[in-house]
Parts: C-alpha cells; structure tokens; sequence
C-alpha cells in the first residue's frame, strides 16, 4: 500500500510471536493479521506509557505540594477538635 509515512521492518523474534499469540487471543477479530495485532499491542504499549506519565506528573505534583500547608493548622488542633467531644 503506497505511503508517505516511514514503513519500519519488526522481525518475528520468539518473544515477538509469543505477544503477537497472545494478542491474537485478545483481539480475535484480528488473528489472521499479525501486522494488525502488532498494531494492537503498540497502541496498548502507548496507553500504558501515557498512563505512567500521567502518573508520575501527579506525584512530581503532589510531592512539589507536600509540606506547604503543615502550618495552616495549630500543631494540637486536633486534641482541640476533639476535646469538644464527650467521651
């Protein structure tokens, strides 16, 4: 099929056929094209790695935040909180 894009040859290694055996499984409707199932197992690839990213941006954020509101609150607010309970 004519194409403008960058075509890239992936030789079946074992490890290769294993996945691409597996995906098979996973995507039935897509058994007979192993070149589709790569596709498949690629775009899974990419959810995943995004997925990660997303992640970490989240942790670098959450650590960048922890410890700035350590003083909003008095050190015994709790104990103070509480102390209005009965017991």
């Amino acid at each position: 099929m004519p194409t403008v894009r960058p075509r890239h040859m992936v030789t079946e290694t074992d490890q290769l056929a294993a996945a691409l055996d597996a995906a098979a499984i996973r995507w039935p409707e897509c058994a007979s094209e192993r070149a589709e199932l790569l596709r498949q197992i690629i775009s899974l690839g990419v959810e995943k790695l995004e997925g990660e990213e997303r992640q970490a941006r989240k942790l670098k954020a959450l650590a960048e935040l922890e410890g700035q509101w350590d003083k909003v609150w008095p050190e015994n607010w709790r104990e103070d909180q509480l102390a209005g309970w009965p017991e």
